[in-house]
Parts: structure tokens; C-alpha cells; sequence
């Protein structure tokens, strides 16, 4: 199948406005690579320390260097469902290493926090900078220039991404992705959605909420709903990070254990001195960004990556803006139903297809890159049509997935999708760049024209819901939660109140410069607002009783003030309280202070060098904000 043309045009639209920091990458790159493997140029001390604790027969294959050495960075803990099957992962991992000839070091450790445990609480204001810490560990953890490859344990909100950009640094060095898969289905998303709703709105008590919350997270595996958390695992198979099929298989399970294994001798294979050396900064291309944002629209996938993608992509020398997003989504289909966006979970995604339908679908519609290089090997994307199974000998191999979906509710073909569009629109106006997930919000509702009340905080948004002030048509503008701000919390907690209020007949909107979840539909929500109101962007001039015309078939976001009147209003000034301290927010002062805008990816790394943006068709050229990483290996 021919390329799509638009596919073709925002490929090269890309390739063009990165060619100077890609260039400088790969560049990078090839100097890395030519000095060939790190650890035969350590010192005998520095060996030493690096094997002393290592099993005997290790010890040796570490001293002789006649064999690839693993990295092993896992996002590990037992307190949170996703990360916890984890724990198993390094012991399977070397024993695999070991039968294929090889050895594997635990390199180190990365933070992971749960979106779902802080939600709403001080501690969300540290998740989105998080991703640059766990950025930051793997750069740490790999540091040691022991390893020939590195496999990459992590599932959830802010760890892929940290993990990828981190990795993105070694660019020379392979590195695979293994997840820990989905907890088995509890309880109905629509049906928690129902008892959130009622608990809002006083029906139910907090022991039913705790109930059916129980019933829903209740085992050791991702959350099932498609956030951002399962949109990773979407992204790492669609950019050919992980081994085919891998994304969603369930923890604790065979077949899991066995795509565990094939993955630490897979990259054992692909390894400095394997014959089939993948140097994950050669995986990373222009191609695989676009498949990467491709793979979001078509699944309608956690509006999260329009900052995290964006970040990842400069990891790797590429810039990319929503200018790509919005192209893009005009002819990319929805081919998947999966709550926000329908009723089921990725547990009956994955039963109905998968990854290796919607990759099929998308590859003959042209849609896709092909041609991409993965860790997987020869045959390109191709490869991910397929799906892994357990032989009768009970060994791992693949097989083509059906070119049929297995229900239709849940996956539609490309001739026939759900949406004609990805369902993620661009807003501009005269109030900045935002975006907004059309996919979760009923065609009757992604026009909403009303007036603004302002607050500055989503625990103002909630008191004047229980004060009986909100029973009216509105849009709330919920100000002065962008990075700079206070770390750009997701502000989940107003998903169910406004909910509620369009439940009961009334025209409801968001218009903020924070995040909701990846989870987030329903209502219709333009968020991440650029440039945010602490760097002076317009919404801090909005008051209350202004219009606000969101319209999300348009693309239009504006407010309808009186030029004159605009002009002379002076912005509100920031009541940030104590949203710096408390909760370890005092360490994260440098990330506020040097955080880039949403668009350009939220990053912290060596922000004040940049006097670039890349909003807009003719955007400025973006300094290498990664260069003092990738040049320490380099």
C-alpha cells in the first residue's frame, strides 16, 4: 500500500525542521558507537568494582568481555499494582541471558509514582517532573559504560516516557522495552464512572465509592482503562520497542514470563557485538514519531502524549509540534473503542485484536511507516502484525493476528471506523494553543459557548459544586496550573462534578493551562493551554462573566472581550500559596523556574538556553536541550 500522502507530508515536515539537531545526534551517535563496547576501556579498578558482587560464572564472562552485557532499569515497587510484577522480571531476565550466552546486571532503579494514588493531592504537582527524575536515573543507571544493551521495565504515566528519554542519551546502546501487562477486568468502567458520579453527587457514601474503587483496581497489573499507562504500551509497540504482541498480555502468566525471557536474549542479539546491532537511537527516526502519533489518534489514546511525545522526540534530535498532532488527526481513523472512548477495557482490546489488528489496519491503509526499523528485526513494522502464543511444547513463538476483528464494538477496520478523524483537535484563538480529545465527548456537546468563572484552584471548582453555585451553563477556566506554575497537576477530580452538571442539561466546559487525566472524556475539556498563564499567556486576563466559545468541531478557542477593554486589562497576578512547599515540592523549584511551555514537551533539561519554540508551521529551530546528556557517552 502506498504511503498516505498527508503521513508522507508531515514525515517530511519533520525531517526538515529537525535536520540540524538529528544530524548532531546521529552524529553523536557514530562517535559512540565507533569506540565500540564502553567497558573495554575501564580500568582494571574500575572493572573490579563493577563485577565484584557477581556470581562466579558471571564474574568470569564479565572479566573475559567475550559476551554482551544486559542493562537492567526497572521501575520495581511493591506498593503500586502496575509496577509491582516487576519484581520477578531481573532473575528471569538473567537466567535468559545466561542460556543465550550472555550476562545481566541490575543497573539501577527508577521512581515511579501513580497518578491514581495522588490524584487530587499535593504530590500530583511532582508527577509530571518526574518524568524528567526517571529521565535522569536511567542516564545514572547507565552511566557505568558496563553494558552493551539495555532492557527497560516500565509500564505507567511518566516512567516510559523518563525511561525512553533517559535511554535516548545512550543512543548507540539497543535497548527493548518490557512491560508488566494489564490486572485481570474487575468492575465495568462505565459502572465505576456511575458510582463516582453519584458519591459526587452525594447519593452514595464513602464506603460504596471505596467498594466498587476496590473492585475496579484489585490486582497486581496496569489499571485496565486506556490512559495513558496502557497508551505506553500502544506507543512502545507501534515505535517497535517492544517485542511484538507484548503490550498487553497479563502479569504473572506464562506467556508473560516467556515474552520476559525472549526479550533479555533478544537483546543479547542486538547487542554492540551481536550480528544484528540496533542502536535504539537509529529505532528512534522521524518515521517512528510519526507512527507514533498515528498509533495515538487511531486508538484514541491519553492526550498525556501531546507533551510527552514531544519531549521524546527532542530526546532524539527531532522536533515535532501539534501543528503534527492536528494534521495528522484529520485523516487518521478511530479504529478502537476502549473507555474513555467506548465501554470496554484493554483486556477486551486485546481479546478482539490487539495491536497486531489496528498495526494491520493501519499498514494497508498506508498509514503507518513500514519500513521502520524495530527491535524485532528484519521485515519492519510488518512484524507487529503478529501476535505471541505458547506452542504445545510450551514454547514462545508468533503467529499472524486475524485480519478480522474479533468484535466489532470494540475494533472497527479502517474502511469502516468508528471516527473518519483521531478525535484530537488543535484549539487557537485569541487565548494561546490548546488541545482537546473530541474522541470521549459526544458530537452535542464539543461546542460549548458560555460564560467564564474563574478559579485558581480545582478545590475552589469543587466548593462551589457542593455550595449549589455551578447548577448553570458555564465554562470553568481553572488558571495557573501550568509547569511554571506548579508542576501541572492533572486535574481528574473535576471530571465527575462537571459530569454531573452536563448530565443534568447544562453547557459545560474546561479551559485550563494544566492537564487532565489520560483517562479524562465525557466533557469537553481544552487543556494544556499555551503559553500557560505564569509566562504570560492570555487566560490570566479572563474574568468572570467574559464568553468563552470553545468549539471543538472548528478548532476555535476564544474569549469575546472588547478589544480596548482587553487590551487594558492587566493579568491576575499568581496566588500560589503553598503549592511550593510541603510534599518534597521545594526540591522541584528548578524544574518550575526552567520547565518549557506544553508544547514544547514541559522540559526542564537546560531550558534557559532555548529562545525557540516550535508552536506554529514556521516555527524557530529548537536548540539540543539533550546534548549535555548524550555527550557523556559520546
Amino acid at each position: 500500500m502506498n504511503l498516505h500522502p498527508v503521513l508522507d507530508a508531515v514525515t517530511d515536515r519533520i525531517r526538515s525542521r529537525s535536520a540540524a539537531s538529528r544530524t548532531t545526534y546521529l552524529a553523536r551517535l557514530d562517535r559512540a558507537r565507533a569506540k565500540g563496547p564502553i567497558r573495554q576501556a575501564l580500568g582494571c579498578t574500575n572493572l573490579a568494582h563493577a563485577y565484584a558482587a557477581a556470581p562466579a560464572g558471571d564474574k568470569i564472562m564479565l572479566r573475559e568481555m567475550r559476551r554482551p552485557n544486559v542493562a537492567i532499569v526497572s521501575s520495581y515497587n511493591d506498593m503500586l499494582s502496575a509496577h509491582q510484577p516487576f519484581e520477578r522480571f531481573p532473575e528471569i531476565i538473567k537466567r535468559a541471558a545466561r542460556e543465550a550466552g550472555a550476562t545481566a546486571q541490575f543497573a539501577g532503579g527508577v521512581p515511579a509514582m501513580c497518578d491514581g494514588v495522588t490524584q487530587g493531592e499535593p504530590g500530583m504537582e511532582l508527577s509530571l517532573f518526574s518524568r524528567d527524575v526517571i529521565a535522569m536515573a536511567t542516564a545514572v543507571a547507565l552511566s557505568h559504560n558496563m553494558f552493551d544493551a539495555a532492557l527497560c521495565l516500565g509500564i505507567c504515566d511518566k516512567i516510559v516516557p523518563g525511561l525512553l528519554i533517559g535511554a535516548l542519551q545512550f543512543s548507540h546502546l539497543p535497548a527493548i522495552f518490557v512491560p508488566g501487562g494489564p490486572m485481570p477486568s474487575g468492575i465495568s468502567n462505565d459502572e465505576k464512572a456511575r458510582v463516582r458520579q453519584r458519591f459526587a453527587k452525594g447519593e452514595v457514601g464513602r464506603d460504596a465509592l471505596l467498594e466498587s474503587e476496590e473492585k475496579s483496581y484489585h490486582a497486581a497489573g496496569t489499571c485496565t482503562f486506556y490512559g495513558t499507562a496502557n497508551s505506553n504500551q500502544m506507543l512502545m509497540e507501534v515505535m517497535g520497542l517492544h517485542l511484538p504482541g507484548a503490550a498487553f498480555v497479563n502479569p504473572n502468566t506464562p506467556l508473560r514470563d516467556a515474552l520476559t525471557a525472549a526479550a533479555a536474549k533478544r537483546a543479547a542479539e542486538i547487542g554492540a557485538e551481536g550480528a544484528e546491532y540496533t542502536p535504539i537511537g537509529h529505532v528512534v527516526d522521524e518515521r517512528a514519531i510519526a507512527n507514533a502519533i498515528v498509533g495515538l489518534l487511531a486508538t484514541g489514546g491519553s492526550t498525556n502524549h501531546t507533551i510527552h511525545l514531544v519531549a521524546i522526540a527532542r530526546a532524539a534530535g527531532i522536533v515535532i509540534n501539534w501543528d503534527d498532532f492536528r494534521d495528522l488527526s484529520e485523516v487518521v481513523p478511530l479504529l478502537a473503542r476502549v473507555y474513555p472512548n467506548g465501554k470496554a477495557d484493554v483486556n477486551q482490546f486485546h481479546a478482539a485484536g490487539g495491536m497486531g489488528y489496528v498495526i494491520g489496519e493501519l499498514l494497508d491503509a498506508g498509514l503507518l511507516h513500514g519500513d521502520t526499523l524495530t527491535v524485532a528485526g528484519a521485515g519492519g513494522l510488518a512484524r507487529y502484525r503478529q501476535q505471541p502464543y505458547l506452542d504445545d511444547s510450551g514454547r514462545l513463538a508468533w503467529r499472524d493476528a486475524s485480519r478480522a476483528s474479533a468484535d466489532p464494538a470494540i475494533l472497527a477496520p479502517a474502511s469502516a471506523p468508528f471516527s473518519a478523524d483521531g478525535g484530537l483537535k488543535l484549539l487557537t484563538g485569541n487565548l494561546g494553543r490548546a488541545v482537546i480529545k473530541t474522541s470521549a465527548v459526544k458530537p452535542e456537546h464539543r461546542i460549548v459557548q458560555a460564560p467564564a468563572i474563574v478559579f485558581d484552584t480545582q478545590e475552589a471548582v469543587i466548593a462551589a459544586f457542593d455550595r449549589g453555585e455551578l447548577q448553570r451553563d458555564f465554562v470553568a477556566v481553572v488558571r495557573f496550573q501550568g509547569p511554571r506554575a506548579n508542576g501541572m497537576p492533572e486535574l481528574h477530580k473535576l471530571t465527575p462534578i462537571l459530569g454531573v452538571l452536563q448530565d443534568q442539561g447544562f453547557r459545560v466546559a474546561l479551559v485550563t493551562d494544566g492537564r487532565m487525566s489520560g483517562a479524562s472524556g465525557k466533557v469537553p475539556a481544552a487543556i494544556h493551554l499555551t503559553p500557560e498563564c505564569l509566562a504570560g499567556g492570555p487566560l490570566a486576563r479572563v474574568r468572570d462573566g467574559d464568553l468563552i466559545v470553545l468549539d471543538g468541531e472548528r478548532g476555535v478557542l476564544e474569549v469575546r472581550v472588547v478589544a480596548a477593554e482587553w487590551r487594558a486589562r492587566k493579568p491576575a497576578e499568581a496566588d500560589l500559596g503553598d503549592s511550593h512547599h510541603g510534599m518534597g515540592r521545594e526540591l522541584f523549584a528548578a524544574f518550575r523556574a526552567n520547565a518549557l511551555g506544553a508544547e514544547e514537551g514541559a522540559v526542564t533539561f537546560h531550558a534557559a538556553e532555548s529562545g525557540a519554540s516550535t508552536t506554529g508551521a514556521h516555527a524557530a529551530p529548537v536548540h539540543d536541550h539533550f546534548a549535555f546528556a548524550q555527550g557523556a557517552t559520546a
